[in-house]
């Protein structure tokens, strides 16, 4: 499944999946797909996340977008990019690897945290600013940084769940992300899909709810 810039902004929401085990990736994509989740990264700092990456994009072409997080290189992105990452995710702004993205024309989520490098990011061609650690700040930045910067995309990442997703899409947020609170390594190893899949379920109804009173 391709990365549309327009789908993803019907459904903001991505889905972090780090450290993950062969064995457990299909049951927790599918765990994904049946709560209605459309977009996942997998990072690049997990064992074999390449092949996992393939395998994904693989065996849920149809109905996942898959791409590839924590990306430091441009060695990384490159590998990423042939595995089938449909986008590429990174903690912060490197500048080598946004022009690796902007000359291979794929979407790329750089992070950032303060004003300067939020700007800087955006400037390089983002599709969008990963706002990152976002729990370390509150939704009230985001609406600090779209005052200046309203055109500006953000995505908040880190210490977002369904709680307190609409606040944060409220106060300015394009995009939301979440990651362990879900996918926790102890879930994942447990076999406890349905859980799994249930808090994502949550998580998608309190931004569907947010925008059904907008």
């Amino acid at each position: 499944m391709r990365f549309d810039p327009s789908q993803f902004k019907n459904e903001p929401v991505l889905g972090i999946l780090r450290g993950i085990t062969e064995s457990s990736l299909i049951p927790v994509l599918e765990a994904c797909v049946q709560a209605g989740l459309q977009t996942v990264e997998i990072t690049f700092n997990t064992k074999n996340a390449a092949h996992l990456i393939e395998k994904a994009a693989r065996v849920f072409s149809g109905s996942l977008c898959i791409g590839a997080g924590t990306v430091l290189s441009v060695k990384e992105a490159e590998i990423a990019q042939n595995s089938g990452a449909e986008f590429l995710v990174a903690p912060t702004f490197n500048e080598s690897v946004a022009g690796f993205c902007q000359q291979r024309e794929i979407p790329f989520f750089p992070g950032a945290f303060t004003p300067g490098e939020i700007e800087k990011a955006w400037n390089a061609g983002a599709t969008m600013v990963k706002v990152f650690p976002a729990s370390q700040l509150s939704p009230k930045y985001f609406q600090e940084i779209k005052g200046p910067f309203s055109h500006f995309r953000l995505m908040a990442v880190g210490g977002v769940h369904s709680k307190n997703a609409a606040d944060y899409l409220a106060a300015g947020a394009d995009a939301l992300a979440f990651g362990s609170s879900i996918f926790s390594l102890q879930r994942i190893e447990n076999g406890d899909y349905n859980l799994i899949q249930k808090d994502i379920r949550e998580f998608l109804l309190a931004v569907q709810k947010f925008y059904s009173k907008i």
